[in-house]
């Protein structure tokens, strides 16, 4: 009997909203986010894209209690993250995944152990349960037969995979993903990209999704918020974005197909041994 609870939830414009960033702003030696308000519904995945420090990082610390807000409020579940005390903020996190750029993983420990340790934290579940659960979630990420391997001894994709099963064996209503296809290979990003979609449609899963990859946000997110400056310039789905006349998304779009074009043709040069001098688009 499979120890997974969740099942897929339908994302119906009356459902209401899972987290609402209701008008948050926050400054360290600058203001980083301001004015910011968005919503994510259940089942929904958002991608989050915007310039490198414009504040998406600084949100999702925001979203799990590590930060709180000059103005505004992070609403999960209608409970205020901006009032919660630490013990009330540990209750959140076990609610919540998140899936760190390099995976966060523990060396020291095996990819079954690093799940376990979650399970230990966060559940009441036996030792037998939490076996069952563990091979469980890597098979969902196609990770069983690396239950005992260390990770040093997995890939770059490898390692994200096994963080993603970190995340999800504690059953999140909520995953919040930090540029999530960072560092990988095109073919490795668009697996980790059609592994987030496969949670949303198996799980029903939300998903709030940081990237700077286009390829990645069309392939996962059912809708997109762009951060400029520190404001929410743009909310709507993707093809509003990509049919947008706004002269900011416009600079955005180009440079980031223009990045995404150069990445790949360095990774194929790179496959076919020829280190490239020059690379131009």
């Amino acid at each position: 009997m499979s120890l997974f609870h969740h099942h897929k939830k339908e994302v119906h414009p009356d459902s209401g909203p899972l987290l609402h960033i209701d008008r948050v702003s926050i400054s360290f030696d600058r203001p980083v986010l301001r004015d910011v308000s968005f919503q994510v519904r259940h089942g929904e995945t958002v991608a989050l894209m915007g310039k490198s420090g414009t504040g998406k990082s600084v949100l999702l610390k925001l979203i799990v209690g590590l930060l709180k807000p000059n103005a505004g409020k992070v609403v999960y579940r209608d409970r205020d993250v901006t009032t919660m005390n630490e013990g009330q903020l540990l209750a959140l996190r076990s609610e919540m995944g998140f899936l760190f750029q390099g995976a966060a993983l523990f060396d020291s420990m095996t990819v079954g152990q690093n799940l376990e340790l979650f399970l230990v934290k966060h559940t009441e579940l036996s030792a037998p349960e939490r076996e069952q659960k563990i091979l469980e979630t890597l098979d969902i990420v196609g990770l069983r037969d690396a239950v005992d391997k260390m990770p040093s001894e997995l890939s770059g994709g490898m390692k994200k995979r096994a963080g993603l099963a970190r995340s999800i064996v504690i059953e999140p209503d909520l995953m919040l993903y930090d540029e999530p296809t960072t560092g990988l290979d095109p073919l490795t990003a668009a697996s980790i990209a059609e592994e987030i979609v496969s949670l949303q449609q198996r799980l029903g899963i939300a998903s709030l999704v940081v990237t700077h990859d286009l390829p990645t946000a069309f392939t996962v997110a059912d809708r997109a918020v762009v951060l400029n400056e520190g404001f929410v310039v743009f909310d709507g789905t993707l093809n509003d974005f990509v049919s947008s006349n706004d002269p900011f998304l416009r600079e955005y779009l180009s440079a980031s197909q223009l990045d995404r074009a150069r990445h790949d043709k360095i990774i194929k040069a790179i496959e076919q041994h020829s280190a490239p001098q020059e690379v131009t688009v």
